[in-house]
């Protein structure tokens, strides 16, 4: 059964690190970077968040990021206990993931101490129009004809020639026990409403916000254009404690492709100076 915000956690040190992932992912694709960071910190708890409308978290009827930014606020509020502390956790996020982060920030600033942005710029981003073709194709597909992943993996392959991403898209693909009958193969994202929401997922919301005034580090891939030299501005703005650093020989997907870098360079943003 579903549950309002699902969670995976490492760690049981008493620092609060918590993370978002991006659009169709889920909180697991983060285990070995957590893992990586409990392992060497030693005193952090971290949280692995499976954001609304993805993996074992909820679905809901519409999807905003002040909404997303509530939610995840909410889920703090009561499981990291870091406000009742008299200290805030460490936010980080990925893509979409980083958008609902920096929300988060700016809308309930004393949950937040440190802030990690990865990949992602506040405003739009126009990278997200390409995963419109994804959505089409994974909607496609007959579940109820489906007897392998196989066959789903060669149903996208028009769409998403790489394998790769094919392969982070299919670990949504989930086959779950009918309640009267033989198991029956089901998306854990609520695609329809994604596809729906997809230009607002790619946009940012139209309101004035107080600039948070925590250390920001604000990651990015070398290979990735979803930051550029036009997004520095707004972002300072917001942020004006940011700190820019790019991951050499890496794409939007950071963490993955060069996760011994990115556990480096956040590893080092979290330990005491």
């Amino acid at each position: 059964m579903s549950q309002p915000i699902h969670a995976l956690h490492h760690g049981s040190g008493p620092r609060q690190v918590v993370f978002l992932h991006g659009l169709f992912g889920q909180g697991k694709n983060f285990s070995t970077v957590a893992k990586a960071l409990a392992d060497e910190l030693g005193d952090v708890t971290v949280h692995l968040l499976d954001l609304p409308n993805h993996g074992h978290s909820a679905w809901t009827v519409d999807l905003s990021y002040p909404q997303l930014a509530d939610q995840i606020a909410t889920w703090m509020h009561t499981h990291t206990g870091s406000v009742a502390r008299g200290r805030g956790a460490t936010l980080l996020g990925h893509s979409m993931g980083g958008k609902v982060a920096m929300l988060v920030a700016l809308r309930h600033p004393e949950l937040v101490q440190r802030l990690v942005v990865a990949d992602i710029s506040p405003g739009q981003s126009t990278g997200v129009s390409a995963f419109a073709p994804y959505i089409e194709a994974m909607r496609a597909i007959d579940l109820e004809r489906l007897t392998a992943r196989s066959q789903a993996d060669e149903a996208l392959r028009s769409a998403v020639p790489s394998a790769t991403v094919r392969g982070f898209l299919l670990q949504n693909l989930r086959r779950i026990p009918g309640d009267h009958g033989p198991a029956q193969w089901r998306w854990q994202m609520n695609l329809d409403l994604l596809a729906e929401q997809l230009p607002a997922i790619g946009g940012w919301p139209d309101e004035e916000f107080t600039p948070w005034p925590g250390p920001v580090l604000w990651l990015a891939g070398q290979d990735s254009d979803y930051i550029t030299d036009a997004d520095r501005p707004l972002m300072r703005s917001l942020f004006p404690q940011v700190r820019l650093v790019t991951i050499k020989n890496a794409g939007h997907w950071v963490h993955a492709e060069q996760p011994a870098a990115f556990v480096a360079v956040v590893k080092a943003f979290l330990s005491p100076a």
